[in-house]
């Protein structure tokens, strides 16, 4: 990431996976995370490469040899113009490639008004995020269902401030919700998973979440304010709508 704004961003992230790690292992290209609590969470199980000067073609091997047993393998490559030199190497090893665009907040803070968004926690998104997996995953376990649920408690030790934002309905159900996760004294502050329950979708409670974290964010004096988005899929445009821009890329490779 040459640019010194998408530098401080990829060191965020890193430095998110690792604090939210049960344990890690150093490699030549950055790190593995691991947390035998969440054995099915990909992101809990994979490999950070946060710097180059490795061959691309020996990473497939390094990751094999670094998540030993696991059944799948997941690695995320945070500088995109190394990420475009991994492709052919794993893509040859049966890994599925994925981009994920770097987006930034580059307009004012929306102004306050309309609907709110409030602090929730776990226990009042269980339901809908429940929901919600299991349309995804319909195949899944109950305890995998559980599973990708309980994890979110361990994004609390991933930045200095980690915050749960909800949007409520009218009949107090908790209708959309995303993470917010800031560190002041970097001045970066990223939004995750923006989520809406699909029994309260097109009623403006993502914009709800996201407008009420991007006031937070720059109250906090977070002057770099980003997400991330799946390059070929809607949610970009939304957030394009919204002020954000794309500033970079990072890839991600996962096999099965």
């Amino acid at each position: 990431m040459p640019d010194s704004g998408l530098q401080r961003i990829g060191a965020f992230l890193a430095g998110f996976a690792r604090r939210q790690a049960g344990r890690t292992t150093e490699l030549p290209c950055g790190f593995a995370v691991y947390d035998d609590r969440f054995a099915e969470s990909w992101s809990h199980n994979q490999v950070v490469v946060d710097r180059g000067g490795v061959d691309p073609a020996a990473l497939p091997a390094l990751v094999d040899e670094a998540m030993g047993d696991r059944s799948y393998r997941l690695v995320s490559v945070l500088d995109g113009d190394f990420g475009d030199m991994c492709t052919g190497p794993f893509q040859r090893a049966g890994y599925r490639h994925h981009t994920y665009l770097v987006m930034l907040h580059t307009g004012p803070a929306p102004a306050a008004g309309g609907r709110p968004a409030e602090d929730v926690d776990l226990e009042a998104i269980r339901e809908p995020l429940t929901a919600r997996w299991r349309s995804w995953l319909p195949e899944a376990s109950d305890e995998v269902i559980t599973m990708l649920v309980d994890r979110r408690e361990t994004r609390r030790r991933g930045a200095e401030v980690v915050q749960f934002l909800g949007s409520r309905a009218e009949n107090g159900e908790v209708a959309a919700w995303a993470d917010l996760y800031l560190e002041p004294g970097l001045g970066i502050a990223q939004i995750e998973d923006v989520m809406t329950s699909e029994a309260h979708l097109r009623r403006g409670h993502a914009d709800a979440v996201l407008g009420t974290a991007l006031r937070r964010a720059a109250a906090a004096g977070c002057g770099s304010r980003f997400l991330t988005a799946d390059a070929d899929d809607w949610p970009r445009r939304w957030y394009e709508r919204r002020g954000f821009t794309v500033i970079g890329r990072t890839h991600g490779f996962e096999r099965t």
